[in-house]
């Protein structure tokens, strides 16, 4: 995937200023916008549009948007989610100020945690030498940890879901551990978010493969019962039905 990345043109240098920790405002504009999102769907990522900020409300028309600037456009975001990459610059260009959100559940999951429980576990697991994919850092305090997507096994009867399970309407729900998987998304970055100068951004780039799930998931529940201040055992035990 790096000699993919580094064969387009400026792409490679915007994304060193992502891993930097640098939030370059260009990333928005001059083409650096369309270039992010071609990178994600070309690690197979699939894309659609989603709301944008109107100030500090959402550009829907919905009366008190309860998630303003983080959700599709349309309905039928998980039909319409592609990797195409005429159509995604066809969206690019035509909607200039619209966010993306990412379809997981299909090629990849998001394990969606608080951001300091994200930083703590991400610390410890670059310490161990664990394969960490690619993690997003989303402005209202959440840390993404991309990776493989778990799937859904021939006999359905086999799938389980757990207490982790993610969906959109459920994320209040959810105030630790998120697991977005089928019928959830999330924004991919570059977004921005309503307020100012908020923003989903790259801390680990595109050029890391993604991980299997279950390699990050103990470090990252007990990162997040250390900062409930509760015992990890109970939020782990969930985990192994998903199968």
């Amino acid at each position: 995937m790096s000699a993919e990345l580094g064969g387009r043109t400026g792409l490679q240098g915007k994304l060193s200023q992502w891993l930097r920790g640098r939030r370059p405002k260009e990333a928005t504009d001059d083409g650096g916008r369309e270039a992010l999102l071609l990178a994600a769907a070309a690690t197979g990522l699939p894309l659609s549009p989603a709301a944008h900020p109107a100030g500090y409300r959402c550009s829907c028309d919905r009366v008190g948007c309860p998630t303003p600037a983080r959700h599709p456009v349309s309905f039928a975001w998980q039909t319409q989610s592609t990797t195409d990459r005429a159509q995604i610059e066809r969206w690019a260009r035509h909607q200039p100020e619209a966010n993306f959100i990412t379809a997981t559940g299909m090629v990849h999951d998001v394990l969606d945690v608080p951001v300091q429980a994200g930083r703590e576990a991400l610390e410890r697991l670059l310490a161990a030498g664990v394969e960490v994919g690619p993690v997003a850092e989303s402005d209202d305090g959440r840390l993404l940890f991309f990776t493989l997507t778990r799937g859904t096994p021939e006999d359905e009867d086999e799938w389980w879901p757990c207490e982790l399970d993610c969906h959109p309407e459920t994320m209040d729900e959810h105030p630790g551990l998120r697991w977005h998987c089928r019928g959830s998304y999330v924004l991919v970055p570059p977004a921005r978010l309503p307020g100012d100068g908020q923003s989903v951004h790259w801390v680990r780039g595109l050029e890391h493969p993604l991980p299997d799930p279950l390699s990050l998931l103990e470090t990252l529940t007990d990162a997040c019962a250390r900062h409930a201040g509760q015992e990890p055992d109970h939020v782990s035990a969930a985990w192994p039905l998903r199968r």
